[in-house]
């Protein structure tokens, strides 16, 4: 398997499909999962000529159990690891969820001023700032953020089937049918990772303000998310996001969960590649 060993001896597993001519479109995953959350949108890209290319953040899937680094700036620092390794240029970056807290951070730190990114894509992103804070009112109370950890030290295979089967993809919703294999498949990619690093990564994903970061970014951003996201409350979010950044498209979907990528994937590929397809 590919991997690339970062500056402190983290090793970063990463896939890397399709033509090396091709434009680059690279992949950041959310917590607690690995880049296997792509499979949907790294085919679909690959059939439109892409290569493709998604990496597991330190301490998820395949990458290293390391104890220390979970924080964004480490995993901004471990793509441009990979990036350098594989030398991309023109890349457009698409982050979900904590992974779009992970492109914000790359693009401002690295990839813009290195002049090696075309675009960037926020789905249900973190940024700007998710918890609550006197100067963020408006923010989630860090009380739930605390109930993460507990549920996740008590039991975490207990805690991930609850987020998977409940308000991740909606199934708590009236009407809405449980997807018995979408759960096994969350539950498994959870599973697979650090229980120190999931740990540690609700500080990343939930306390990183993230504003600067956004205001710095001066490449187009299209930023998705759905009006029923139960995981990343969207006014805080998205609107946000579209508010700081300099150049950005916003789109919201009307009652799309936080994990639409998977569950309405023939409804959210064909706005991004159009995004990306723009000149």
């Amino acid at each position: 398997m590919p991997f690339v060993t970062t500056q402190d001896g983290t090793e970063i597993f990463y896939k890397d499909w399709g033509p090396r001519d091709a434009q680059p479109v690279m992949f950041h995953h959310g917590w607690p999962l690995s880049s296997d959350d792509w499979d949907a949108q790294m085919l679909y890209f690959l059939a439109n000529g892409y290569r493709v290319i998604a990496s597991d953040r330190r301490g998820h899937g395949r990458s290293s159990d390391i104890g220390s680094g979970h924080d964004m700036d480490h995993y901004a620092s471990d793509v441009d690891a990979v990036v350098q390794h594989l030398d991309l240029r023109n890349v457009v970056h698409i982050g979900h969820s904590t992974g779009g807290g992970q492109v914000a951070r790359y693009v401002a730190k690295f990839g813009q001023p290195q002049g090696r990114v075309a675009k960037a894509v926020l789905v249900a992103a973190v940024p700007p700032l998710m918890v609550q804070t006197a100067e963020h009112p408006d923010g989630v109370p860090v009380s739930v953020f605390d109930g993460f950890r507990d549920a996740l030290s008590a039991n975490r295979a207990e805690f991930f089937h609850a987020v998977a089967s409940g308000p991740f993809y909606g199934f708590n919703r009236d009407g809405v049918p449980l997807s018995q294999q979408v759960v096994d498949n969350w539950w498994r990619q959870g599973m697979t990772g650090s229980v120190l690093a999931h740990y540690e990564g609700i500080k990343a994903f939930s306390e990183t303000d993230q504003t600067a970061d956004l205001k710095a970014i001066t490449v187009p951003v299209l930023v998705l998310q759905g009006d029923d996201d139960q995981v990343v409350p969207y006014q805080e979010a998205a609107l946000k996001q579209a508010e700081l950044l300099q150049d950005a498209t916003l789109k919201i979907y009307e009652g799309l969960p936080h994990g639409m990528l998977t569950v309405n994937a023939s409804d959210i590929n064909p706005d991004i590649l159009a995004f990306v397809q723009q000149p």
